[in-house]
C-alpha cells in the first residue's frame, strides 16, 4: 500500500567481541527476511556486544565493518541500520549508521551515555540527532541508554518513526517497555526497540523484548523474551498522519530549546 513501511527487526545473541561470526550470523538473518522488507534494524554494537575495549576493537569508516554494512545493504536492496565502534579524529564513537543500498550512509553518535557501564569514560558523546527519510517516511533512530531521556526524542513534528537499538539489561527489561510504550505516545508516533539476547562476556543477561508499538502505544508485535526471533511489521502513514489530525496534541506542546 502507498504510505507503508515494512520494517525487520532481529532480536539476536551476539558473539562477544567477535566480528567474524556475528558478521556471518546476521548475513544469514538478512538472507531470510521478507521480500517486501524495506528497512531492516539491528542491535546496539551488534558486531561485538557493549564492550568497553574501543581501544582494540574501533574502526575507521573506511573498514571492514562499514564495508559489511554497504554490501549486506547493496545485496539485500535494503536500509540496514545498527551501531558499531567507531574512531574519528582521535575519539571512539558508539556510531549508529543507516545504511542504504545505493552506498549513502546517514549516521548518529550516541548521546547519552551510559555511565553506570562506565560507557562515558571511553567514548565520546554526539551532539546531533539523525532524522532520515526513506520514500515519505521521516525516521529518527537513538541508541539504548537515549530511551531514558524524553526531551532528546522530542517530536517537534518532525518525525514519524523513532527507533531504539539496544543491549538493554534483562534486569531493566520493565524500564524498557514501559519506556518505549511511553515515547509512542508522548511523540505520537510509531517507535521500534530493538533489543539483543543472550548474555555478554561480563555476565549480564539480556532478554531482548523487542517490540514495534503503534501511535496509541499499542503493541503491534512483541518478540518472546531470551529467544533469537524476527519481527516483521507494516506501519501505515496514511493511519498515523489520520489520527494527528483526529488528535493534534502536538499543537498545545511546550517550546523548549536543548543547550548542549
Amino acid at each position: 500500500m502507498s504510505g507503508n513501511l515494512f520494517v525487520s527487526c532481529i532480536q539476536s545473541n551476539l558473539e562477544w567481541e567477535n566480528k567474524e561470526l556475528n558478521f556471518l550470523n546476521f548475513e544469514r538473518k538478512i538472507q531470510q527476511l521478507p521480500e517486501e522488507t524495506r528497512l531492516v534494524i539491528l542491535p546496539e554494537m551488534f558486531t561485538t556486544g557493549f564492550s568497553m575495549k574501543p581501544e582494540h576493537l574501533s574502526e575507521s569508516m573506511n573498514e571492514m565493518s562499514v564495508e559489511w554494512l554497504k554490501m549486506q545493504s547493496q545485496k539485500s536492496g535494503k536500509i540496514i541500520i545498527g551501531s558499531i565502534i567507531i574512531n574519528e579524529s582521535g575519539k571512539n564513537y558508539n556510531r549508529l549508521l543507516a545504511v542504504f543500498p545505493d552506498g549513502t550512509i546517514q549516521k548518529y553518535d550516541k548521546r547519552h551515555l551510559f555511565r553506570m557501564g562506565n560507557e562515558h569514560a571511553h567514548y565520546s558523546k554526539g551532539n546531533d540527532k539523525l532524522i532520515f527519510t526513506s520514500d515519505e517516511w521521516r525516521i529518527c533512530p537513538l541508541v539504548c541508554y537515549d530511551l531514558r531521556f524524553p526531551v532528546w526524542s522530542r517530536n517537534k513534528s518532525d518525525y514519524d518513526l523513532l527507533i531504539y537499538i539496544a543491549n538493554w539489561p534483562e534486569s531493566r527489561s520493565y524500564a524498557w517497555k514501559s519506556l518505549l510504550v511511553a515515547r509512542a505516545i508522548e511523540n505520537q508516533v510509531y517507535v521500534i526497540g530493538v533489543n539483543r539476547v543472550g548474555t555478554d562476556g561480563e555476565g549480564t543477561k539480556f532478554s531482548g523484548d523487542s517490540m514495534i508499538i503503534d501511535p496509541y502505544g499499542k503493541i503491534i508485535v512483541q518478540a518472546e523474551p531470551f529467544k533469537e526471533q524476527f519481527l516483521n511489521g507494516e506501519l501505515s502513514l496514511d493511519e498515523l498522519n489520520d489520527f494527528r489530525k483526529k488528535f493534534p496534541v502536538y499543537l498545545d506542546a511546550d517550546d523548549f530549546k536543548i543547550i548542549s
